[in-house]
């Protein structure tokens, strides 16, 4: 098994495709597959810096971006799943409300301090949700804003109580507890896409194709992704 693939991937469905999906592609194909899992931002500065994965798998707008700019094949560029952002607390912690937006801002307020990050999709909503709510220098005076990596780890070092990131990602840290989504007014749903780089390895548009099929759609259900049916007009 000498052949392989290069993959640059979204934190947020790093679990999912390790256990099972990127094993069952090696398997069927014959075809290791190299990784890098970031947030997308830092992918695509790696690529901005050269960097040529030969697939890459993340944030559709930057996705669909980085093919209208020649960098990705057009015709590869494939809608997968829709992830949705949520809070979490230390597994020991009673779980605040958040069903509504005022329940999440009572919640925000009264964390000692709330994890998220700078780089994600998720982070860079919230950042602009808590201008929008008007309390962004309240919240960011004492807030653990990291620049990548699963924002729920700050829960386990004692660095934060309150933990904001996709729930997928969330949900990737053990001994946390996840307190639920964001309310519908605050939500903010991301959407991640493949797509192969121009003039990748044959094995690329293989991989593309294996990451929408019936065992990946399994995989991303049972994680709690929504499958994205077509891409958007």
């Amino acid at each position: 098994m000498g052949e392989s693939v290069s993959l640059f991937s979204g934190l947020a469905v790093k679990g999912v495709l390790e256990q099972s999906i990127l094993p069952a592609f090696t398997t069927s194909a014959g075809c290791l597959v190299e990784t890098t899992f970031e947030p997308t931002k830092v992918l695509k500065g790696l690529i901005a810096d050269g960097a040529r994965p030969d697939v890459l798998l993340g944030v559709g707008s930057e996705v669909q971006q980085l093919a209208d700019d020649g960098v990705l094949d057009p015709n590869s560029v494939t809608p997968l799943v829709r992830s949705g952002i949520g809070v979490a607390v230390p597994a020991s912690a009673t779980p605040p409300s958040i069903g509504t937006v005022d329940d999440l801002v009572a919640a925000i307020r009264g964390a000692r301090s709330v994890a998220y990050s700078r780089t994600g999709a998720s982070g860079v909503h919230f950042a602009q949700l808590l201008d929008r709510l008007g309390i962004a220098e309240e919240v960011n005076a004492r807030a653990r804003i990291l620049d990548g990596g699963f924002t729920a780890e700050a829960l386990l070092d004692g660095s934060a109580d309150l933990a904001v990131q996709q729930v997928i990602e969330l949900a990737a840290v053990d001994g946390v507890q996840i307190v639920g989504p964001l309310p519908a007014d605050a939500q903010h749903y991301v959407e991640l896409w493949a797509g192969a780089s121009v003039g990748a390895v044959p094995q690329a548009s293989a991989l593309v194709a294996f990451l929408s099929c019936p065992l990946a759609v399994e995989a991303y259900e049972a994680a709690g992704l929504i499958m994205i049916g077509e891409r958007s007009a």
